[in-house]
């Protein structure tokens, strides 16, 4: 078997997985969140606004800060939402996923054993370059 026709197979036991299974049901929770795609929507034109506030040579800065507090807030509203809530973590299941499959590889491809390297996530303190805690 080639590497390709396996790597496909990878792809197919991942779509099978119940990381893949959860965001997808959680993508279609949010696609049929009449309330949450209002809110996306709305937080997608304030961010417009701001960006054409932003690129005027004259800056209107109360103007500016009255419309990145609204930015904010739209976007807590959008993240405190139950199915928003849910996406992201579905989402961080799966990218775990995928970060330690692709660890593997990575590993493997530096001459690692395949079965016995540790593809296990340290925490080094630092949120910036984490994947997402367990």
């Amino acid at each position: 078997m080639d590497l390709i026709k396996q790597a496909r197979e990878m792809g197919k036991m991942i779509q099978a997985s119940e990381e893949y299974a959860k965001l997808k049901k959680a993508q279609e929770a949010n696609d049929n969140d009449a309330e949450l795609q209002d809110l996306i929507g709305k937080f997608n034109l304030k961010r417009m606004e701001l960006n054409n506030l932003l690129a005027k040579d004259e800056k209107d800065e109360e103007k500016l800060g009255k419309m990145n507090n609204e930015l904010r807030e739209l976007y807590q509203q959008v993240m405190s939402n139950v199915n928003m809530a849910a996406y992201n973590e579905a989402k961080n299941g799966m990218d775990m996923l995928m970060n330690q499959i692709n660890a593997i590889l990575v590993m493997s491809v530096n001459g690692e054993d395949p079965e016995t390297c540790d593809p296990a996530p340290s925490c080094t303190g630092s949120c910036s370059t984490c994947g997402g805690c367990h």
